[in-house]
């Protein structure tokens, strides 16, 4: 640990933010790379005579912040964590730096699911970082899931963050693309979630540089309009739901009455675009049969 006073420490945040950049982003180089949470940063301001202990120097910090002025490279890269939930990431380039909004997604199973004692199989498809199947898996333990991602190094990463967030062994890796490496499964499941490239050509192409050039194309691009992967997962879904089994993806914030027609054309009963807190339609669940 380095020990420095958190006088010292605030004048050096003083230097860094007039390079540019912006507060959050500091505050989480400073928490993720530094160990320093936002609250306890917050509380120096108060009680400035303390001292303050990092994992890092702050010349240290000071080169990491200045890797992501000059590159725009996101502080989740930088440090290879991203927090979500309650949970403590492991990311790289090889896997998208899950959302905020895709938090909903655990709230909208709970609703849906009420009832502990009820033993269910769920899948996350395209699990990336492995954020919403751990986060179901830990959830109920007494929930049975199964992740699957078409790259080989998401699948590594998401290993690794289950077995460093838990020591359940309720939730099963498979490397394939969506519903491909659950032939032993099918008919047997009684939720799937999935949040898939959704983001349409014309829109990836205007992205901002620090999500276009460092997080994966493949996690991102829908195709010409971001229903390709969308269509696929809702079209082999009935093969592999029980019935009155959900489907629950998040998509764009203008594809919910398309995706809904989707559902509908696929034999899904009860479905719902469902808003997220900013009011957009952000997620879609449906029912099958």
């Amino acid at each position: 640990m380095v020990i420095i006073s958190a006088k010292n420490f605030l004048l050096w945040e003083k230097k860094q933010l007039s390079k540019g950049g912006d507060k959050n982003s500091l505050s989480l180089l400073i928490d993720l790379l530094g160990g320093l949470s936002k609250k306890k940063l917050n509380f120096l301001k108060i009680k400035s005579e303390k001292n303050v202990e990092l994992k890092i120097n702050l010349e240290l910090l000071e080169y990491f912040w200045d890797q992501h002025l000059s590159s725009s490279i996101p502080i989740q890269y930088l440090s290879g964590i991203s927090y979500w939930r309650d949970l403590k990431l492991e990311v790289s380039n090889k896997v998208l730096i899950p959302r905020a909004e895709t938090e909903m997604m655990i709230e909208i199973i709970t609703e849906r699911f009420k009832n502990k004692n009820e033993k269910i199989n769920f899948v996350d498809l395209g699990t990336g970082s492995g954020a919403i199947g751990i986060a179901l898996a830990l959830l109920n333990p007494q929930w049975n899931g199964l992740a699957t991602d078409i790259d080989k190094n998401a699948i590594e990463i998401a290993s690794r963050n289950f077995t460093k967030n838990t020591n359940q062994s309720n939730l099963k890796f498979y490397l394939g693309n969506w519903w491909n490496p659950l032939v032993n499964f099918k008919g047997e499941i009684d939720l799937a979630v999935a949040n898939p490239p959704y983001i349409p050509l014309e829109t990836y192409n205007e992205l901002p540089k620090e999500v276009k050039k460092f997080e994966p194309r493949i996690a991102l691009l829908g195709g010409e309009d971001g229903l390709e992967q969308i269509e696929e997962i809702v079209r082999y879904a009935p093969s592999y739901l029980k019935e009155k089994g959900y489907l629950l993806i998040e998509n764009h914030y203008d594809q919910g009455d398309r995706v809904k027609q989707l559902f509908l054309e696929n034999r899904f009963t009860s479905v719902k675009v469902l808003k997220d807190l900013s009011g957009i339609g952000r997620f879609t669940i449906g029912r099958y049969k």
